[in-house]
């Protein structure tokens, strides 16, 4: 009798591991995971994001470094993630970042054609296999002009994500919103210790120095990480009882 109890136990651990919820993240590098985090200043937010989330869901961060709503899939990121994709599952997409690069056909979509199209198919091709999608605007830039008011620099980008939200009834973060009441909140100077600002010889890993607004340091990605989890919880899509 025990070892039929003990067999049904490990296979009930089985199914219910099998049925584990995943928090899929596609995106670019303000999000994506860096190399030698214990050395490197520079952390994207999706990177830090499972401390503040409990064991009963699993983080796979596929942002990377230079990509956008176009060349994520192009470069078969998102085949990769479309496969493994399961009812329960969630899948947070933000991009916009190089979108905007004018200058690489391989990247570059017009907001309101090819970056609208691509939303929209990362959103139902999500939803066509039971898990839900999760739309955010793009990180801002720390872009201050001298007087001291932070300039925005993803123009109708955030506009087209917030358009599809809408239209396609898609839970929404606007992370442009929360990240520019952060940046204003720690002023013009203070904001840089969110980002990569180092002196030459300040920092091991840059030696020669580092000048760099749109990257986070660990301090930035954490509250960056912080705002999202919050408005998360408040989407009360099932995601919430996994946020500590």
């Amino acid at each position: 009798m025990n070892k039929k109890l003990t067999l049904l136990f490990l296979f009930l651990s089985i199914i219910v591991f099998a049925q584990k919820s995943t928090l899929f993240l596609i995106g670019d590098s303000t999000m994506a995971n860096k190399e030698n985090p214990d050395k490197n200043p520079e952390h994207g937010w999706g990177q830090v994001l499972s401390q503040f989330l409990t064991t009963g869901i699993e983080v796979q961060n596929h942002a990377m470094n230079g990509r956008s709503s176009k060349s994520f899939r192009t470069e078969g990121r998102w085949d990769k993630v479309e496969k493994q994709l399961k009812k329960g599952d969630f899948v947070v997409i933000q991009f916009g970042h190089n979108d905007q690069k004018l200058k690489d056909s391989t990247k570059f979509t017009n907001p309101y054609t090819q970056y609208r199209a691509n939303l929209e198919r990362y959103v139902n091709e999500t939803r066509a296999k039971g898990a839900i999608p999760i739309l955010m605007t793009s990180i801002v830039r720390r872009n201050f002009t001298e007087n001291g008011v932070l300039v925005d620099t993803h123009k109708e980008y955030p506009l087209v994500v917030r358009m599809v939200a809408t239209d396609l009834k898609v839970p929404f973060v606007d992370m442009q919103l929360l990240t520019e009441q952060m940046e204003i909140s720690y002023g013009p100077e203070n904001s840089k210790k969110l980002h990569l600002h180092f002196a030459e010889g300040e920092n091991p890993y840059y030696p020669k120095g580092k000048d760099d607004d749109t990257h986070l340091s660990k301090l930035g990605a954490e509250t960056v990480a912080k705002l999202a989890l919050k408005d998360l919880k408040s989407l009360k899509i099932g995601l919430e009882k996994y946020i500590k």
